[in-house]
């Protein structure tokens, strides 16, 4: 799928995230997470703005210079406020957060919450795949704020909210994902 809108968003969130790595990775750039977001979305069948917002999610939350105006401004109004859907307050604590972003399934629309499962699905790929060819899973799970035993419950929360909300092949898949997850990290 080729368009200037989505070509432009890959532009962005590469230039955006210049600089950034993925947690607990010095050598893997921040913006291949953006990027499977939106293949995942793609591959699902999602629509060219939808893409966009992918590829755009983690800018506002986590890029200097970037809002939710700009995004409107640039994109467009239905990108901003599926970037806006996903877009966390960091000034609240972990738990805020997380426990806001499970409540707030039920209130995004279809495209935002798809965006949200395609995001989860990627993080819960990558931790999966780091569990199974990491023999030290307490050296993984210190990577994350929550823990193993919180970071689990929250995610499981957010999965069974977007698996309720969304009932579709991407929810399907995020599903299994994190009952893979689970029996990994046992």
């Amino acid at each position: 799928m080729f368009s200037s809108g989505v070509e432009r968003a890959i532009q962005v969130s590469i230039a955006a995230h210049a600089g950034q790595t993925r947690k607990g990775s010095l050598d893997t750039p921040y913006v291949v997470h953006p990027i499977h977001v939106a293949l995942l979305l793609a591959r699902h069948g999602a629509d060219e703005e939808t893409v966009q917002a992918g590829l755009l999610h983690d800018v506002v939350e986590d890029c200097e210079g970037w809002s939710l105006a700009r995004v409107a401004q640039e994109f467009s109004p239905r990108v901003a406020t599926i970037v806006g859907d996903l877009t966390e307050d960091k000034s609240k604590s972990w738990e805020e957060r997380k426990r806001w972003a499970v409540e707030h399934v039920a209130h995004m629309s279809a495209e935002s919450a798809a965006v949200k499962a395609a995001d989860k699905l990627h993080n819960l790929s990558s931790l999966l795949a780091e569990l199974r060819s990491n023999a030290d899973h307490a050296q993984v799970w210190s990577k994350f704020k929550g823990g193993r035993d919180r970071t689990l419950q929250m995610s499981g929360d957010l999965v069974d909210a977007l698996h309720a909300r969304l009932d579709s092949a991407l929810s399907r898949e995020l599903l299994a994902t994190m009952q893979a997850l689970r029996a990994a990290a046992r």
